[in-house]
């Protein structure tokens, strides 16, 4: 019985595949008399199409809200906002991108014979960072030292 469903599927899915290859790519998408730019100054209300006069009024609009002047504050805000950005001298010396905490493991070894003489080796403690790599904040991220 389920060889009888896996050929039916696979029977299914061949007629399918095979399906799509009977379509013509003109069938699919049919040219038309328009050209490219006959389209673009349709949409955009370049063309006499029907509605052009308010296609052209709100391309219009946005362009004007994209070109606005600057205003008094945007010229006097500039040198501040983009002195945040910019290493000089002054600030060369100031950490942009600080350490995130890294702890430190401390471990024991207990004495113990190593080698294939078996050499004593006595206690000791080691130090090693939790985490295997150093890791950074983005700037801002992260203000205080640890």
């Amino acid at each position: 019985m389920r060889r009888i469903w896996t050929e039916a599927a696979a029977a299914l899915l061949a007629v399918v595949v095979l399906g799509g290859c009977a379509t013509s790519k003109d069938e699919v998408l049919p040219h038309g008399e328009n050209t490219m730019l006959d389209v673009w100054n349709q949409e955009t209300g370049g063309g006499a199409g029907i509605g052009s006069g308010q296609a052209a009024r709100q391309l219009l609009d946005a362009r004007q809200g994209l070109r606005r002047p600057l205003t008094e504050g945007d010229v006097h805000a500039a040198p501040a906002v983009n002195a945040a950005y910019t290493r000089n001298a002054a600030n060369e010396i100031y950490r942009q991108f600080h350490r995130l905490p890294n702890p430190d493991l401390v471990m024991y070894v207990f004495p113990h014979l190593a080698g294939t003489d078996p050499v004593p080796v006595p206690g000791y403690t080691t130090v090693f960072p939790l985490y295997q790599r150093v890791r950074y904040a983005m700037p801002g991220e992260r203000l205080e030292d640890y």
